[in-house]
């Protein structure tokens, strides 16, 4: 099978070695957020994600309950629960739903900012619960990540070439998502700062103005006063 291949030209092998040099760099660069947890049996637990416009993510979770028997985490049961709820930097909620004691979530942002993810059990298995503290491993992939390129090139049949070009061409897209979010965050600091310091100038006009009214006024009841008393 490789006999039959031709040989690339020298540009062209030279420009797959940058691309895959390129595309070793952001997958370094962009990483996976996976972590755990533990909540009680009315507890809640909220992340904040810094997601731009228009990204996919998906959040994978599994739970563990504690046996005091064993003293060890096992699997939940299935009659648990996991509630999520999503909310976008406008707190508005875009994601409300319940699952299992496993599950997978999804969502697509639409406004680039600090989105709130919020997980906790449903109260009403308290005989599941005993009283003990569960154990919740949250997995959450952003953007690219979120594909699963195994099944892309299977359906779309891609040589292993074409999966890494359209992965760097992913990625290169989801880096200029995430400039645009910081050009975004960057003009509402500039917005911000620049409302503050006019506050302050006009603070400080005010302040000004105040100390020579009250200065006007201390004189013209000195004089006043000097006047009545015939000093003047």
């Amino acid at each position: 099978m490789l006999s039959s291949r031709l040989p690339l030209p020298a540009g062209k092998m030279v420009s797959c070695v940058l691309s895959a040099l390129l595309l070793n760099l952001l997958c370094c660069c962009c990483l996976v957020s996976s972590l755990y947890f533990h909540i009680g049996e009315t507890e809640k637990k909220c992340f904040i994600e810094e997601i731009p416009d228009e990204t996919m993510i998906i959040g994978n979770y599994r739970t563990q309950l504690y046996d005091k028997q064993k003293e060890e985490y096992l699997p939940a049961t299935q009659g648990l629960g996991m509630f999520v709820e999503v909310k976008d930097p406008d707190d508005k909620v875009i994601l409300s739903r319940q699952y299992g004691s496993e599950g997978r979530f999804t969502f697509t942002s639409h406004t680039p900012g600090e989105h709130q993810i919020c997980l906790h059990s449903n109260s009403s298995k308290f005989s599941l619960f005993a009283g003990g503290m569960l154990r919740v491993h949250l997995d959450i992939q952003v953007g690219e990540h979120a594909n699963n390129y195994a099944e892309i090139a299977a359906k779309d049949k891609l040589t292993e070439l074409q999966l890494r070009v359209r992965q760097l061409v992913e990625q290169v897209d989801q880096v200029q998502k995430e400039q645009n979010y910081q050009r975004y965050r960057e003009e509402r600091f500039r917005q911000t700062s620049e409302s503050t310091n006019q506050r302050v100038l006009w603070w400080s006009i005010v302040q000004t103005l105040i100390l020579v009214a009250i200065g006007i006024w201390q004189m013209r009841h000195l004089k006043s006063f000097f006047e009545a008393k015939k000093l003047v």
